[in-house]
């Protein structure tokens, strides 16, 4: 049975997310323990306060913790991938799973890329909003067809039927107005906190680019799917430049999860919080004429469930 894990983004994170695993798991425990982070991670993962936990630069690790450690659980239990994709942040887990960095390493990283992305998003009043029951071509029509002050662009293309657009929240609001006019079914702000896959996170891009210079990128031991080009990883990608341009251009996440579903996968697994991804995955091989079954890991007991553990 070929598996494929999916890696939750930003927006997902809960007050505490990943308490209970904490809680039960010594090998979870230890490796959440043995980080070294210039702020206290499990504190803020597990009692917040959600404003806190919501900060960019608390979130990516954050949700890192999470993500490492439950791929460390499953891994121990036999259950590994054979492809790996994750939203935004969380392609950083897909290829951490793929063996493309270690686990202590993504957390540092994903820290440090969260707190240029606060930096970078600093003092700009920014929304992102997603669009759901519209045409891709309309969403796009509408964002290149604003002429008012500030800039707006789509970011996310996540799913049929919901698109995620960001820039300026005059430009922003602007255009939902426009897209309700022509049929939107709904208009919904995230939880983020900065205008992130636009142009506005060039600067974090470039302070990425001097991370890397420090890191040794390994080679990818399975397939990753990848937010800039929809498409697998390749041999002479550089990954140090994908993410680079990953954090200021759009995420074409349902054609990559039209690649996975077309693959032959057999098995979804979610590694959240929340279950997100299950739900862009569905909608995917919905339009495609197909069904699938996605576990998504929440808490404990969906692990359990998963790997036939009894408490």
């Amino acid at each position: 049975m070929r598996t494929a894990f999916l890696y939750a983004g930003q927006g997902s994170q809960r007050v505490g997310m990943g308490l209970d695993f904490y809680t039960e798991y010594p090998e979870y425990r230890a490796f959440a323990d043995s980080l070294s982070l210039p702020f206290d991670v499990i504190r803020i993962m597990h009692e917040g306060p959600m404003e806190e936990l919501s900060k960019t630069e608390y979130t990516q690790a954050s949700m890192a913790t999470f993500a490492a450690g439950v791929t460390l659980l499953l891994k121990s239990r036999g259950i590994t991938p054979d492809a790996a994709l994750g939203l935004s942040l969380g392609e950083y887990g897909a290829l951490q799973a793929a063996g493309v960095f270690g686990a202590e390493e993504y957390v540092a990283l994903t820290a440090f890329r969260g707190r240029v992305m606060a930096e970078a998003a600093n003092g700009l009043s920014c929304s992102m909003s997603a669009i759901l029951g519209a045409e891709t071509s309309v969403v796009e029509a509408a964002c290149e067809g604003y002429n008012g002050p500030g800039y707006v662009t789509v970011a996310n293309y996540n799913c049929p039927g919901q698109i995620v657009i960001c820039g300026d929240e005059e430009a922003v609001a602007s255009v939902e107005a426009v897209l309700k006019e022509q049929g939107a079914k709904r208009c919904i702000r995230l939880n983020v906190s900065g205008p992130f896959h636009t142009k506005f996170m060039k600067p974090a891009g470039e302070k990425l680019r001097e991370y890397f210079t420090g890191i040794s990128f390994g080679k990818a031991q399975i397939p990753v799917l990848l937010n800039v080009t929809g498409d697998y990883l390749k041999e002479d990608d550089s990954v140090q430049e994908l993410l680079i341009r990953q954090v200021q251009s759009s995420v074409r996440l349902e054609a990559q999860l039209r690649r996975l579903l077309a693959g032959g996968f057999e098995r979804f697994i979610e590694i959240g919080p929340g279950n997100t991804m299950a739900g862009f995955l569905k909608k995917t091989a919905k339009a495609m004429g197909t069904e699938v079954t996605v576990v998504s890991i929440d808490k404990v007991e969906d692990f359990r469930n998963l790997v036939g553990e009894t408490a």
